[in-house]
């Protein structure tokens, strides 16, 4: 039964690499020492009658590898960061809209509520058209300001998907 076996030495002084691959059937066998057919011995390579002949290594390939992320990736990931960060704000102060005409809301109810118990039918008459044309203006403005909520979620939803896949790549 035939065997493959390789050794690999280092020189003491930098990192090139000598390699010396073999074939043999049992203990013995034929084998070759950079390309040139050499007689082995129980498995391994044995360098032929001479001594070691000079080996050229190619420099480039000793370079380390440039292995960096891809510019244009990093650009869009900077990108879509910022679009994160600016979908935020908006979000914030969307949020902030709101509670702000919530508590609009909650004060015009409450004095609205007040002006009903007092009774004041002439005053109540004259302004409770006002009133419901501002209360519905503002529920107006407190729907579009949900819509544009819900809109920027699914925005801020699908940009964390996309750095979510561009982190994975």
């Amino acid at each position: 039964a035939g065997g493959f076996g390789s050794k690999s030495l280092y020189s003491v002084g930098g990192c090139k690499k000598i390699s010396v691959a073999g074939r043999g059937g049992g203990f013995y066998g034929a084998g070759s020492v950079f390309g040139v057919p050499a007689n082995l011995g129980f498995g391994y390579g044995a360098f032929p009658a001479g001594g070691i002949h000079e080996v050229s290594v190619n420099q480039s390939l000793l370079k380390p590898l440039n292995l960096e992320i891809d510019p244009n990736i990093q650009r869009i990931r900077k990108e879509e960061k910022e679009q994160i960060k600016t979908l935020n704000n908006k979000f914030a102060s969307f949020i902030d809209k709101v509670r702000f005409l919530e508590q609009q809301n909650k004060v015009l109810e409450t004095k609205w509520g007040l002006l009903q118990e007092q009774g004041l039918k002439t005053v109540r008459n004259n302004l409770e058209p006002l009133f419901e044309g501002y209360i519905n203006n503002l529920r107006a403005q407190l729907n579009s300001l949900l819509s544009d909520k819900g809109r920027l979620e699914g925005e801020l939803v699908n940009t964390q998907y996309l750095v979510e896949d561009f982190k994975k790549k």
